[in-house]
């Protein structure tokens, strides 16, 4: 989704909230090695990355563009414009991948 689609989004959020596209799926996914793991597979607890769509006016280290690794198992779904959504707290994303984060950057604690 391009930021000018982001921009368009009917929602305002509040505080400290982010609205997230998740990457992929929940369907099979395919291992490095070429191996099929199906959807019904459970490994454990397993992160998830998103793009971060929409963000709230007290975020304070992620922006529009970064892609966050969050738990899915603590995640609000909301579709908006026939299409899903996750919103999150900033407190719930456990990394974020950005161009402008740096090798040598500690990050804050929330």
């Amino acid at each position: 989704m391009s930021k000018d689609e982001s921009s368009a989004l009917p929602i305002k959020l509040l505080h400290d909230r982010l609205l997230v596209q998740q990457e992929g799926g929940e369907g099979e996914r395919q291992s490095r090695g070429g191996i099929v793991i199906p959807a019904t597979a459970q490994v454990g607890r397993r992160l998830a990355w998103a793009e971060v769509v929409a963000v709230g006016p007290n975020v304070r280290t992620i922006e529009l563009g970064d892609r966050v690794l969050f738990e899915p198992e603590d995640r609000g779904e909301v579709e908006l414009q026939g299409r899903p959504y996750v919103l999150l707290r900033e407190r719930d994303v456990h990394a974020v991948a950005s161009a402008r984060v740096r090798e040598d950057s500690t990050g804050l604690y929330l």
